[in-house]
């Protein structure tokens, strides 16, 4: 292309100004490209690649939370080198599970290229480049590994106040303040708040509103809520089938493992117990054929609501269930006990209960 530009100015525009011009646009085409080149991404691609020590062979897996992309994927490693590349139209948020179930976020923007390095020994302490969310992703991350709990809420407060419009903001406030043992949703409300207003078009920000809602109403110590579903085989499914001295409310999906290992936790539960575990499960699949071949495998035979909407199913927001895995633990008289336990967790609360 400069090629063609250059012969059109020799031979039709002799102008030494008309050339002058036309040499600036070579230039700063000259410029586009390089640019485009160092990014390492194609326009409308989202691309991961990186390397990490003590990891020379396997697989890990990546799917996207807020809808960017249906369904899982998998990232071979070969030699401890991986690459990983997805059509993107808009910036969105991916999560890479590893082999030891733990989960690091990637930000992704059409047109760039994410990159990973570090030890598999050592994931905390990783690095991702490519786009600032990223880098900044990986600072806090890094402060956060010295930080005790109290104090990482404290970061992750000063870090929304300093970048309300970052989608690191979003995961952050997730992972430290909703998903926490011992949450707090009234500052991560705040925080929503303060999200919302630099970035009103938000739908992501303002689910999580309407999820932190049905949290609080459907907190440690409240009435289980009312609702109204239908489960993959087309039964009516209601608060009150959860009949149980023990009642579970299990939010899964075939993308995250270790929701996977819990429903085959209760699984277990269930037919130690029988009646006296009640259990309905809320898939976030995009497909609900995949609810469905995954719970026959797996012979889960309690009611399964898929309605293949995601993070849109209503009856996430009218329970408040805001994460995967993400449960709900009732007594037998509705009254919520506990919320959001490991396997570990929820099956030493059922042996509890039912002594």
């Amino acid at each position: 292309m400069k090629d063609k530009l250059r012969h059109s100015i020799n031979q039709k525009h002799p102008s030494p100004l008309f050339a002058g011009v036309m040499g600036l646009i070579i230039l700063a085409l000259s410029a586009a490209t390089m640019m485009l080149s160092s990014c390492g991404g194609k326009s409308g691609h989202f691309r991961i690649e990186g390397r990490f020590r003590n990891f020379n062979q396997g697989e890990f897996y990546i799917y996207s939370p807020y809808g960017g992309k249906a369904g899982t994927d998998t990232i071979k490693v070969a030699d401890g080198r991986f690459a990983y590349e997805v059509a993107l139209e808009e910036p969105t948020t991916f999560v890479i599970i590893f082999p030891n179930f733990s989960e690091q976020a990637v930000f992704a923007q059409p047109g760039a290229t994410a990159k990973i390095t570090g030890d598999a020994s050592h994931l905390k302490e990783m690095e991702i480049k490519g786009t600032k969310a990223n880098k900044l992703m990986t600072e806090f991350r890094m402060n956060a590994n010295k930080m005790a709990p109290p104090e990482i809420r404290e970061a992750v407060v000063s870090f929304v106040r300093e970048h309300p419009d970052s989608p690191v903001s979003l995961y952050i406030v997730n992972r430290y303040l909703v998903m926490s043992q011992s949450p707090d949703y009234a500052k991560a409300y705040e925080l929503l708040d303060l999200m919302g207003t630099k970035n009103p078009q938000d739908v992501q920000i303002k689910r999580m509103k309407t999820q932190l809602s049905g949290l609080r109403a459907a907190a440690v110590g409240a009435q289980l809520p009312d609702f109204k579903a239908t489960d993959t085989d087309g039964r009516n499914v209601s608060r009150t089938q959860l009949s149980g001295k023990v009642n579970i409310i299990s939010a899964w999906a075939t993308w995250s493992y270790e929701s996977q290992t819990m429903q085959r936790r209760l699984r277990v539960m269930k037919k130690k117990y029988g009646d006296d575990l009640s259990i309905v499960s809320i898939c976030l699949d995009g497909r609900k054929s995949d609810c469905t071949e995954r719970t026959r495998r797996d012979s889960i035979d309690w009611p399964n609501v898929c309605d293949g909407t995601m993070w849109a199913t209503p009856l996430l927001s009218t329970l408040g269930l805001a994460t995967v895995p993400g449960n709900i633990v009732a007594d037998k008289k509705g009254r919520v006990v506990a919320r959001n336990l490991d396997s570990q967790q929820m099956e030493e609360k059922i042996k509890d209960m039912l002594k």
